[in-house]
């Protein structure tokens, strides 16, 4: 098929800054593109060839959406899957395909896949509810702490609490659950897997992944990894037999823990472009963006390695600010070398909302990682006054 300047459609459900990333590549080919998602300021909405505005849960919006492209592919998990799966039936490439996705899209169902497959992971307990989970804990059948986990509808930090107390119970969502065992460990890392549909598979390098102690949410991406070779390699091979047990086209993100005795536990997937791999866009040979495309049209994979030491900074809104957005201090970090800011399109700021990242690249990793740490105290995400 004659994907480059021709009449082919590539459909994308979701059109946050992942879809609008993923377009800087479908204009760079000259791919035409079509975005549908339910906000009319979409930061997609700029870089696409058209837009629609409609719920991505809705059977009728999502199947019809579908039925104006050629493939269709998404930035977000939470999508109609009946309509995928219709879409699919009548022959309409998608990817990821909806059976993967149904794996995917319930952290529930995800936690029980792995034990199916002898994925390590952490031992956990599912919940119909949050009552439930509260029961079981007065019983004592689940002990404090332990990591609690909305199984739907969950991002960005959101549906994630550490429960280390009873009195953490209170305002939180009666909704299906899991509670995680707490796993000591050394390091959170990632791997993303790139695969098409004729097989050819690729992982980028191991990262990194520092968290925000309150949001939950992760503030650098470092990569390479500061792990020994090994363990590396092992997190890599991990990666791949995951990847090969969801069947997945496209990218997979594959986040994990290194316990204290070096053992590698999956955390979680994602079965897109993902924060872990942002720092690709200056940083790889080939994005993961460009990547994701290559392999949902089936071309071949670009090359995965870095091109030098890269660390990304995400850009969240500061707590207590709230309405449009100000970018302070911008033009002092464009001053620095190897330091490139990603403004999402996003007006509005709200603390720890995602509005931008900023990745910087440098031979020396060490000090890659001293610029980001004066990039996150210099560049604040503020609301004019």
């Amino acid at each position: 098929m004659n994907y480059f300047s021709s009449d082919f459609k590539l459909g994308i459900l979701g059109g946050g800054q992942l879809g609008k990333m993923l377009l800087f590549d479908t204009r760079k080919f000259d791919i035409q593109t079509y975005v549908l998602d339910p906000s009319e300021d979409a930061p997609s909405k700029v870089a696409c060839n058209q837009f629609f505005q409609g719920d991505l849960m809705d059977f009728e919006t999502v199947y019809n959406f579908g039925k104006k492209v050629d493939v269709l592919t998404f930035e977000i998990e939470l999508v109609n899957l009946e309509a995928l799966e219709k879409l699919e039936a009548e022959g309409l490439p998608v990817y990821p395909s909806p059976k993967t996705l149904r794996l995917i899209q319930n952290k529930g169902i995800q936690k029980d896949f792995y034990v199916q497959k002898n994925i390590p992971s952490a031992p956990y307990t599912r919940f119909a509810d949050l009552k439930a989970l509260q029961h079981a804990v007065e019983m004592e059948e689940i002990l404090i702490p332990f990591v609690w986990k909305c199984t739907e509808f969950g991002y960005d930090g959101n549906g994630v609490k550490v429960i280390r107390a009873t009195s953490d119970f209170e305002n939180m969502p009666n909704v299906e659950c899991i509670a995680e065992e707490m796993i000591p460990f050394k390091n959170e890392l990632a791997v993303i897997v790139c695969r098409n549909p004729s097989g050819e598979i690729k992982t980028y390098p191991v990262v990194e992944m520092e968290f925000h102690p309150e949001a939950n949410q992760v503030e650098y991406v470092i990569c390479p990894a500061r792990i020994d070779d090994a363990v590396a390699e092992k997190a890599r091979a991990i990666a791949l037999n995951v990847s090969e047990q969801f069947n997945h086209v496209g990218l997979l993100a594959v986040e994990m823990f290194q316990t204290e005795d070096d053992e590698i536990l999956i955390n979680e997937v994602a079965p897109r472009p993902h924060n872990s791999g942002h720092y690709s866009i200056e940083a790889s040979y080939t994005s993961q963006f460009e990547n994701h495309l290559r392999a949902v049209l089936d071309l071949p994979l670009g090359n995965t390695e870095s091109k030098v030491a890269g660390i990304m900074v995400n850009l969240v809104g500061e707590e207590g600010h709230s309405g449009n957005v100000v970018y302070e201090n911008i033009e002092t970090i464009l001053g620095w070398n190897g330091v490139t800011p990603h403004i999402y399109g996003k007006k509005q700021t709200r603390p720890f909302r995602k509005m931008g990242h900023v990745t910087i690249v440098n031979s020396d990793i060490k000090e890659a990682r001293r610029i980001a740490e004066d990039v996150k105290n210099t560049l604040r995400v503020i609301s004019a006054q």
